[in-house]
């Protein structure tokens, strides 16, 4: 099936440094690097992922197969068309549970990570509350209809926005149909697996986490999250030699990474990865 990907070459083609890539939340894609990538991509060749069912990517016949180790077979299938041996990653939510599977999977070729408000461990309550809307139906006549719905849906999230911050968070996640409606940008069909009974159940994730090994990695946690428990990202940050907790103020699951405290945090991850 077709997927598709953003690549941002970075400085001198950025093929001297092993790059980042960057994988988006269940339900979101390429767009939400929007701001960040190209401030990254100023040091480092960056790869936004879109994975299947997401954005410019082909929906897959088989819904059963959106479920993180396919995710990660589709991202290793990229990463050696592209010949691209070793990588960081920068993963908000199901992004970062891909990342944990490729460092578990592909020993050696991960070199550095960031966690957006994601671990070993979700909580319960943030689980049902994805569950409650992810796949729902529905579409709206203009851009400001849609994006005061997302906020009626996602206001406990980003309690500090404004309607011009609305627009912008709508925009990355929805699309404009040929019919003129704004709907979200995904496939319905992605919240299957979660319907199953027992579909919550997988790995132990923990000896994934370990699986890092003494890669730098950055632990960001929205201040409001649901879904990262602070005493989860604390038990993070303690398990692994190299890896830093920075909290987001103001913020639910999952921060925009537009915030000051998560692009400081960023910046001073990426100058701890290898040149080479």
């Amino acid at each position: 099936m077709r997927l598709h990907a953003r690549i941002y070459a970075g400085p001198g083609g950025g093929d001297a440094m092993p790059p980042i890539l960057c994988m988006p939340g269940l339900s979101r894609n390429a767009r939400d690097f929007e701001a960040l990538v190209p401030h990254v991509a100023a040091r480092r060749k960056v790869i936004a992922v879109e994975f299947r069912g997401r954005g410019e990517s082909a929906y897959a016949k088989d819904p059963m197969t959106y479920v993180p180790l396919t995710y990660v077979q589709d991202v290793v299938a990229l990463l050696d068309e592209l010949r691209i041996e070793r990588f960081a990653a920068i993963g908000t939510s199901l992004g970062g549970l891909v990342t944990m599977l490729l460092a578990a999977t592909q020993p050696g070729r991960l070199v550095g990570a960031v966690f957006n408000d994601v671990g070993p461990e979700l909580e319960a309550a943030g689980l049902d509350r994805i569950r409650d809307y992810i796949g729902a139906g529905g579409s709206q006549p203009t851009w400001i209809h849609a994006a005061r719905a997302y906020a009626e849906l996602n206001r406990a999230v980003y309690p500090d926005f404004d309607i011009r911050d609305w627009l912008r968070v709508t925009k990355r996640t929805h699309r404009l149909t040929a019919e003129g409606r704004i709907v979200s940008d995904y496939d319905k069909q992605i919240a299957a697996p979660l319907r199953v009974p027992g579909g919550e159940a997988g790995v132990d994730l923990w000896s994934a986490w370990r699986a890092l090994g003494d890669v730098p990695v950055l632990i960001l946690r929205g201040a409001l999250s649901d879904i990262l428990a602070r005493g989860v990202a604390e038990r993070m940050a303690a398990e692994l030699p190299r890896a830093r907790l920075v909290e987001v103020p103001r913020v639910g699951h999952a921060p925009t990474l537009d915030e000051g405290e998560a692009r400081a945090a960023i910046d001073a991850w990426v100058a701890e990865l290898p040149a080479a």
